[in-house]
């Protein structure tokens, strides 16, 4: 179907070189793909220059077999004939050979031609994801620059607002998550005092599958928990806040210890999406009166406690238990700990010991070097919220950048009536 650009409205100097689209970020060359089967060769000429100095080259492709091989990253515009046959897969629809322009050209604007008789036609090419329409009779040189030029504009125009909806719903969504994973404790009533810092790992927007609660029931004792499920993303955020919750509903129901972890273990496996998933747990219950604590083990690392007058040191970690999800029958020991009258316990993911000590190639931060880190910063007076601060923070510049895991760290205080 010819497409009549008068000659005399189009100037042919010599074809430029390729340009890529990230070329042209503030220059004015358009590359055009039209797709027609005029015999006759309409777009024969290598570019069209309008009044407004912008140029378009323009490339013809006869087929949308041809055009997906025409159709390069330095494309910034589509013109597809609406007769352009599609044979029998393009079946009575007028706008298959639209439509498949639009599957392999998402990211292209798409203009289309049609004749002067068929503006019914060319509204609902654009309803169909078309940026403009233009009709055949009508056509010229600065017409179809200016419509090029409108058209890869709008394109990006509507590119950026799918973005930027798209960042509002991963903002919600990271709002929800955090909600579930990182809930506010629940101490009324309680002495101790509660502080808690978490940092996504690099290039994550989302949180991942580090979880956290506290909360303190009816008979005085307060219970804290920590958790890690293993993996990076929605599907993994999404089991630690089930497990999350789990926790404190079993919490509040009574149990505690081997009965507890079995039964989040329960809930793990019929939740995850397969079996190669785990999740790593501590459990701390502290005692009405403060002084003494039940610690669970589930493949986490043992939390750090410092107590007044006395370094920092980690609690016994010798008879935990496996994660939960690695083995059915799995058994996890409740093991008793003196806590004495003014401590500052610590619970924490292993993001904040994975990182490296001394940046890229150096031996990781590790149990013990995590406990060195954090007696310095108490020897410096840090406590509470400065203290969580100061360690998240110095883990990420001892790792030499951003850590590649998320980090979890939560802290609970309490001190000695007339301490």
């Amino acid at each position: 179907m010819p497409v009549p650009v008068p000659r005399q409205r189009v100037s042919s100097p010599a074809p430029a070189a390729a340009t890529t689209v990230a070329d042209t970020a503030g220059a004015t060359d358009l590359v055009l793909l039209v797709i027609e089967d005029d015999p006759a060769g309409t777009f024969t000429v290598p570019e069209l220059v309008d009044a407004s100095g912008t140029r378009v080259r323009i490339r013809t492709a006869r087929n949308l077999t041809e055009a997906e091989r025409l159709l390069t990253d330095d494309v910034h515009c589509v013109l597809v004939d609406l007769a352009l046959p599609t044979g029998p897969s393009g079946g009575d629809d007028p706008l298959a050979a639209l439509r498949h322009v639009l599957r392999i050209a998402p990211r292209h604007a798409v203009l289309v031609l049609a004749g002067s008789g068929e503006p019914e036609l060319a509204a609902e090419a654009v309803r169909a994801g078309a940026q403009d329409h233009l009709f055949r009779e009508e056509l010229d040189g600065p017409l179809l620059s200016r419509a090029i030029r409108y058209a890869v504009e709008r394109k990006r125009a509507d590119s950026v607002q799918v973005k930027l909806a798209e960042s509002r719903l991963r903002a919600q969504e990271n709002a929800r998550l955090e909600r579930g994973l990182l809930p506010t404790p629940l101490l009324q009533g309680s002495d101790l005092r509660f502080a808690a810092r978490y940092r996504p790992g690099r290039s994550r927007a989302l949180l991942g599958g580090d979880f956290y609660d506290t909360v303190r029931t009816p008979d005085g004792t307060v219970h804290a928990m920590i958790g890690d499920v293993c993996g990076h993303g929605p599907d993994e955020a999404a089991l630690g806040v089930e497990l999350r919750i789990a926790w404190r509903a079993l919490t509040f129901a009574g149990l505690c210890g081997d009965e507890l972890l079995s039964t989040l273990q329960q809930v793990l496996e019929h939740e995850r999406a397969n079996d190669e998933i785990f999740a790593t747990l501590c459990t701390v219950d502290i005692a009405p009166d403060g002084r003494r604590a039940g610690l669970c083990l589930a493949g986490h690392p043992s939390p750090l406690i410092a107590r007044r007058g006395r370094a920092a040191q980690l609690l016994p970690y010798e008879d935990g238990g496996p994660a939960l999800g690695l083995l059915p029958r799995a058994r996890w020991p409740r093991r008793q700990v003196e806590l004495g009258g003014s401590w500052s316990l610590m619970m924490y993911t292993d993001g904040l010991i994975e990182g490296r000590s001394a940046g890229p190639g150096s031996p990781r931060l590790g149990q013990d070097g995590m406990v060195a880190m954090i007696n310095d910063q108490l020897a410096r007076g840090l406590r509470g919220e400065e203290l969580l601060e100061a360690a998240v923070t110095q883990v990420r510049e001892l790792n030499g950048g951003e850590l590649t895991d998320d980090v979890a760290v939560l802290l609970l205080d309490r001190a000695a009536r007339g301490a």
